[in-house]
């Protein structure tokens, strides 16, 4: 269960690294650090939460760039200016490694968000190391993926030894002084696969042979991340495709058949990797926007995200109804409600549907078949869509019933034959039991599901 904190944006611990200015303004920086984000996750501990994944750290470029219609700062953590310096706004490297600590306390590990292939803009490594990058500027900028400068940015030349090595050098030595669990990597598409197989290399042989490797391959899928697996050059990769076929489906666009058909189609990632599947970033509309702020079809989307292989990531806030909005309120401030945090204090947030991603999650952890099982359709005609998951390793079985229609839905499945001898079944999601017989009958209300696994 990943956690996505974009940290300027979350919680505030010390306000005296603030940035001057208007902290509510879309671009500035908002005084969320690491100080704030140690003091609140007991909020991650008590939801569920088993990793988390940060925003990049580092020293960011002086001051801000104009032509977003705002003046937009580095809050984000993007816009490197020093790859061997905390940016101060963020806390300091003790802070850093406290969080880490506590986190672990927790049982929930770490996952760091680098950046190889870019700096900020204007960042000062084009005036100390002019050749270790292409520039819009010097229209030395490329136009295929290795070589374009993404977004304006300067390119760092990672083809050349002495780049990477610097580059390798300085996001290694971050991963062993503070003792995190893993990287998340920013822009794999546009640095080369030689690269990514000597990060492989040095990670688990400087770091720790189970150092994880979650990699952002744009509009990446099953197909997509095949050629970053099969040689291993990461552990898991971002599944763009299941945010807009599970809006899809959950709206009534397209037959049910073509939504399973896509779900199936997940388990053919390559063997000892994974799918890490999201509803909201902050680089795409937030879903609870996409969807006008409908929460039960939302809670549609997250039953279907937490009930399906891969590895989920609640973006911060959504589960307690932060809508994101398009770029840039997708990276709006958490909210706090009636809790005393800055800078998302007073902000409305949804505790019933906190308390529904709770019941989500402890079902999820508390059932292999919904995070390892193999999926096997059940009922894909019509609005009410059945699948079971099943564990062979646990013998852990659980069917999952979603209706996604506006009135009440009814479907009828063979009893599974791995519940054969089994007298009832439990109603994890909503409580009640359904007594064993030749087969399983479902009622559901309008825009509901239920989940269904043995009674302990």
């Amino acid at each position: 269960m990943l956690y996505f904190v974009v940290v300027d944006r979350f919680a505030d611990g010390d306000p005296s690294n603030n940035e001057k200015g208007d902290a509510k303004a879309p671009g500035t920086f908002h005084g969320g650090d690491l100080k704030g984000l140690t003091a609140n996750l007991d909020e991650l501990s008590s939801l569920g939460v088993t990793a988390l994944w940060v925003t990049p750290l580092l020293q960011q470029i002086p001051g801000f760039v104009t032509g977003s219609g705002f003046p937009d700062w580095g809050y984000h953590g993007y816009w490197a200016d020093d790859f061997h310096a905390l940016d101060p706004r963020f806390g300091t490297e003790a802070d850093f490694k406290a969080l880490v600590d506590a986190a672990h306390a927790r049982g929930i590990r770490v996952l760091l968000d680098v950046v190889y292939n870019h700096p900020g803009y204007n960042s000062r490594y084009l005036k100390d190391h002019p050749d270790w990058l292409r520039s819009e500027d010097k229209g030395t900028c490329g136009s295929d993926d290795l070589t374009t400068c993404v977004a304006g940015l300067p390119d760092f030349k990672t083809e050349r030894p002495e780049v990477a090595k610097y580059l390798l050098d300085a996001q290694l030595d971050w991963a062993k002084r503070s003792g995190v669990d893993g990287f998340r990597l920013d822009t794999v598409k546009h640095v080369s696969h030689d690269f990514w197989k000597e990060h492989r290399r040095r990670t688990r042989a400087e770091v720790s042979p189970d150092f994880f490797l979650l990699g952002e391959v744009w509009g990446g899928d099953v197909q997509v991340l095949e050629p970053y697996f099969t040689p291993d050059e990461m552990d898991a990769g971002f599944d763009f495709a299941f945010v807009g076929n599970t809006l899809g489906f959950i709206q009534g666009r397209g037959r049910t058949v073509a939504f399973d058909r896509y779900l199936q189609s997940r388990a053919k990632v390559t063997a000892g990797h994974h799918l890490a599947h999201f509803l909201s970033s902050h680089d795409v509309d937030g879903a609870l926007h996409q969807l006008q702020g409908n929460v039960p079809l939302f809670r549609l989307a997250a039953t279907l995200q937490l009930t399906t292989a891969g590895i989920p990531v609640i973006y911060y806030g959504e589960e307690v109804g932060r809508a994101g909005g398009d770029w840039p309120q997708n990276r709006s401030d958490m909210p706090w409600g009636k809790q005393a945090v800055q800078p998302g204090a007073g902000k409305k947030r949804d505790e019933s549907l906190r308390e529904y991603y709770k019941r989500l999650i402890a079902i999820r952890r508390a059932h292999p078949a919904l995070s390892r099982g193999v999926h096997a359709p059940l009922s894909t005609e019509g609005d009410v869509y059945v699948f079971q998951r099943r564990d062979e390793a646990s013998g852990d079985t659980v069917v999952v019933a979603v209706n996604r229609g506006k009135t009440k839905g009814t479907a009828s499945v063979p009893w599974p034959e791995a519940w054969t001898g089994v007298g009832e079944v439990e109603d994890l999601l909503n409580g009640g039991r359904t007594k064993a017989g030749a087969t399983l009958d479902l009622a559901l209300p309008p825009l509901s599901a239920r989940i269904l696994g043995r009674v302990p």
